[in-house]
């Protein structure tokens, strides 16, 4: 199986490296300047679960691609879709399987429109890894897990084809019959956490540390009737889950949203908190985060 690993980033290069570390045919789709930094010092992984360097890993430039692969995994930045679908379409055939790996369920929409929708995927990943300044790829916990499967669930004959591609990986890779449900449940827990991070500029301690717990299950609240009226009301583990997570004393987990808008990037509030905003009824707390971050994005661009 041949695959295309849109970036080398903190995700794609993270997941590419250990399939390519088991030895996959792997490619990675990269721009000029990260094609250069992998040519001079390799594709190098840092994890607890063991490092691995690649000295020459495969890639090519968006303008180079001339035949489709079997499988593209795709885990850019919600911001950078577009511009993503553009570079990787000529890699697109008739059999090709799309994977995404992005937050929330507006990409699913935009890349059924652009290449139907039985070559879409459902996936997602649990993960909190950083490409450094020097192009190491730091994989910061234990946790590296990548889930996928058919978006209606069924045993396909390309899910089993994939699912033994990412078997024998030195992370932890998973087929579900339920992914729908699962992303869904995932961008309620996204939602949450990025909401109320964001709205308070705070790691999740410090918020429940000046008294801000219930407005966190507030929004959680919120963030569950929307999934709830879409069809995909979160599963109790999933909701007792997410409730810890943002209730936590002491806790030093802030969103990646807001380590974006700390260091003045952009950030994926569109695609993460107004996409599902915009999905169900009236939500006073997510919208209230969703106009924090809107406001934000808007002096970043100098509106």
């Amino acid at each position: 199986m041949r695959t295309l690993v849109v970036g080398a980033g903190a995700i794609g290069g993270y997941f590419g490296g250990r399939m390519l570390e088991a030895g996959r045919d792997v490619t990675f789709l990269v721009r000029p300047g990260r094609a250069a930094k992998l040519k001079e010092s390799g594709l190098v992984l840092t994890s607890g679960a063991g490092d691995y360097h690649h000295p020459a890993p495969p890639t090519v430039l968006a303008e180079a691609l001339d035949r489709p692969f079997d499988l593209i995994l795709l885990s850019c930045k919600a911001f950078d879709l577009e511009d993503a679908i553009r570079s990787f379409a000529p890699a697109v055939g008739p059999g090709t399987a799309i994977l995404p790996l992005l937050n929330g369920m507006r990409h699913m929409d935009r890349l059924a429109e652009r290449f139907g929708p039985e070559a879409v995927l459902g996936g997602y990943c649990a993960i909190s890894s950083t490409l450094a300044e020097d192009g190491r790829i730091r994989h910061l916990n234990d946790l590296h897990l990548l889930v996928f499967g058919e978006q209606d669930g069924s045993a396909s004959a390309r899910s089993e084809a994939i699912a033994a591609e990412l078997s024998g990986l030195r992370c932890d890779t998973r087929r579900s019959a339920t992914i729908l449900q699962d992303m869904w449940e995932k961008w309620v827990f996204i939602a949450t956490a990025a909401g109320i991070t964001c709205l308070m500029r705070a790691a999740i301690g410090e918020i429940v540390a000046a008294g801000g717990a219930e407005l966190a299950l507030a929004l959680q609240a919120e963030c569950a009737a929307i999934a709830a009226a879409q069809g995909f009301a979160p599963r109790e583990p999933a909701l007792q889950q997410v409730r810890a997570l943002v209730t936590a004393q002491g806790s030093p987990l802030k969103a990646s949203m807001l380590r974006d808008m700390e260091r003045g990037g952009p950030t994926e509030a569109e695609h993460v908190l107004g996409d599902l905003l915009r999905r169900g009824g009236p939500a006073r707390m997510l919208k209230t985060a969703y106009v924090h971050v809107a406001a934000y994005e808007r002096s970043r661009d100098g509106l």
